[in-house]
């Protein structure tokens, strides 16, 4: 027989509805790809999170090698996890994300139990985050409270797990968890909060420190030390429940102190050099890279001697406020500078700015400009020794006064208001004489002066007039001490610098400085200018500085209404410069001279710059002798006689 086939038949309308089925369900599922792959996309790379290196402190050192300060975007000193203690991990663990081991980047009870209780409250208030999804958050996601941040952090929590291992999660959230009072990881909180390392932290201490991501700002012991020890006290009984520590442990624990004062000062050495250091930083961003990179910039400041030029500037002016209210200046307000510069390496060893940085932020000693008065006599001399003339050479110092058109004159007077005739270029720059120096320089002509100067290391401009003599063209303290070096330095000049070495986070050398010289005059000239410099100290205005038993030389320097007290001086190992003044240029007062207002700081700088260093001399090169002469006529005396000065000169110069 023949087969029966059976037809089935459907109804139009139920196949009308199985393909819109379908098609919904097409639909649905294509939205729900597309919502996911959504969630992805732009998510990001998450394969080479072992190379992550978050931003860490640089350090900048003095040259002896102690800490100065620290530059930093964030305050962080990455740890490895092996020197991070148990105690401060099962603090963690136990309060932030107890199935930290065993879950797999989230916990979906915890999700699910925080989802329930901001459904009620109509608000994010329970985050349920493991802390796996917070450093996936920390590093790759912005703050914001939503539902698809939520989610994108869970996909990247989950990745986060399968391509790494539990203590490199740790050690990457522990070093970049923000944890309140500008420090970011757990080492810099050990530092900021207990001024001790993260290896040695006690049960208290790691307790405290594993409650402050809850509420980082709220729980700082700096901030609020009693919610602090609340907190503390929170996670040492959870640590207790967990039964990771003994009650006596926890009884101990919570009779520490929440926060310990610092044992060191506070680390902001030298501001003024600091702020200098940033500026010449600056100009090498490729280098510094914000200063994030955990560099090691290691100075030329010479800390100890820093600290001695601050507190003699402290003392000095203290004494001279004294002194202007005496004499009826109503609100004195002096300030200072100092300068000193390695003669043979350029590197600056100290540098004061002004009184107190913390109030005036303007670096006097780089950044203003002031009149160097006789301090720039010198330059003078040293360009007519270059030209041929020889310090027993002689000079009138007698009224001198110049036509400046329209009846008017210009009349050079001394500082002393007398004058002694014929003296020698030694006498004259020993006793700050202004009207032979001023004939001098009309004989060698002022253009001569400005080329020599600017070779020297004076870049500020200075003006062709027969006042140029007397250091009436203003110029900085830096490049004014600095152009000393050369008369210290036979005949070289060197640039100044404050770096010696960058280096980075692994020891490679980024950066090394390399000295920086040029010779500008003859040796055999520069050893007569600091013998002529000598002069100054040994036998004329410089005379408080004559007790200091080692070679010396230097210039003092006023001007007019005693508005700049200046001393430039060097040694055979460094050019010192101190300027004293008001910033609104007002007058210092009666006799506040370069002697009297700046010298004393120089003293007492040189003095503990010389202490510990064997006797040297200033260079005596073949090509020169000693003689004895006399000092206002140059002439050749004998040894024996009292009117004698011993001084130096050029063999070829015939007397």
């Amino acid at each position: 027989m023949p087969s029966t086939i059976k037809r089935i038949y459907i109804k139009p309308i139920y196949i009308k509805r199985v393909v819109v089925f379908i098609a919904f369900t097409g639909i649905l599922t294509g939205l729900l790809a597309g919502s996911f792959l959504g969630l992805l996309y732009d998510l990001p790379e998450i394969n080479h999170l072992k190379q992550f290196k978050p931003s860490s402190v640089t350090t900048v050192f003095s040259s002896d090698n102690q800490v100065i300060t620290r530059f930093y975007l964030e305050k962080r000193f990455p740890v490895s996890i092996r020197k991070i203690p148990k105690s401060l991990i099962d603090a963690l663990i136990t309060t932030e994300d107890r199935n930290f081991f065993q879950h797999s980047g989230v916990n979906l009870k915890a999700i699910l139990r925080a989802l329930i209780h901001d459904v009620k409250a109509g608000e994010f208030k329970q985050g349920a985050s493991t802390l796996t999804q917070q450093l996936a958050k920390t590093l790759f996601l912005s703050p914001e409270k939503s539902i698809i941040r939520k989610i994108r952090e869970a996909i990247l929590a989950v990745q986060i797990e399968r391509r790494y291992t539990k203590n490199e999660i740790l050690e990457l959230y522990l070093n970049l968890i923000y944890l309140g009072s500008g420090a970011y990881g757990v080492e810099a909180a050990a530092k900021t909060y207990f001024d001790t390392s993260v290896e040695d932290l006690t049960l208290g201490q790691a307790a405290l420190i594993a409650g402050l991501p809850k509420a980082p700002s709220t729980y700082s012991p700096l901030n609020n030390p009693l919610l602090a020890e609340k907190r503390r006290s929170i996670v040492l009984k959870q640590m207790r429940d967990a039964n990771l520590i003994t009650s006596q442990a926890q009884i101990l624990a919570n009779q520490e102190p929440v926060s310990i004062e610092r044992k060191g000062a506070p680390l902001s050495h030298a501001p003024f050099f600091v702020a200098y250091l940033k500026k010449v930083l600056s100009l090498h961003p490729d280098l510094t890279s914000g200063f994030s990179n955990g560099l090691n910039i290691y100075t030329t400041l010479d800390l100890k001697l820093q600290t001695i030029a601050e507190a003699s500037v402290q003392k000095q002016i203290g004494r001279i406020k004294k002194r202007m209210k005496k004499n009826g200046l109503k609100n004195p307000i002096p300030e200072a500078a100092l300068i000193a510069i390695d003669i043979k390496t350029g590197g600056i060893l100290s540098m004061v700015g002004g009184t107190n940085f913390g109030k005036n932020e303007f670096n006097r000693a780089v950044q203003a400009k002031r009149q160097p008065g006789s301090a720039f006599k010198p330059f003078v001399y040293a360009t007519a020794l270059g030209m041929g003339y020889s310090q027993f050479n002689t000079l009138l110092d007698a009224p001198l006064s110049y036509s400046l058109g329209k009846n008017k004159r210009w009349e050079v007077k001394n500082f002393s208001r007398t004058y002694r005739g014929e003296m020698t270029f030694r006498k004259a720059l020993a006793l700050s004489k202004n009207t032979p120096v001023v004939r001098l320089l009309e004989k060698i002509r002022p253009e001569e002066v400005i080329a020599f100067a600017k070779k020297a290391g004076i870049s500020s401009v200075l003006h062709p007039y027969h006042s140029l003599a007397l250091g009436t063209s203003e110029v900085s303290l830096l490049e004014l001490t600095s152009a000393y070096i050369p008369f210290a330095n036979k005949g070289i000049q060197v640039t100044p610098s404050s770096i010696i070495r960058i280096m980075d986070a692994d020891g490679g050398i980024l950066f090394q400085n390399s000295v920086n010289k040029q010779s500008i005059m003859s040796r055999e000239d520069a050893a007569v200018m600091a013998d002529m410099l000598k002069a100054v100290i040994f036998e004329g205005t410089g005379k408080k500085a004559s007790h200091i038993q080692k070679d010396i030389a230097g210039k003092t320097g006023t001007t007019d209404h005693y508005k700049d007290a200046n001393f430039i001086g060097i040694s055979p190992g460094i050019a010192l410069g101190v300027w004293v003044g008001n910033d609104d240029s007002t007058t210092l007062g009666p006799y506040e001279t370069g002697a009297r207002a700046a010298l004393p700081i120089w003293v007492d700088y040189m003095e503990a710059f010389l202490e510990d260093k064997p006797f040297q001399y200033f260079d005596i090169p073949d090509g020169t002798r000693m003689i004895y002469i006399h000092p206002d006529t140059g002439k050749v005396l004998s040894q024996t006689d009292p009117r004698a000065v011993r001084a130096l000169i050029k063999t070829k110069d015939k007397r």
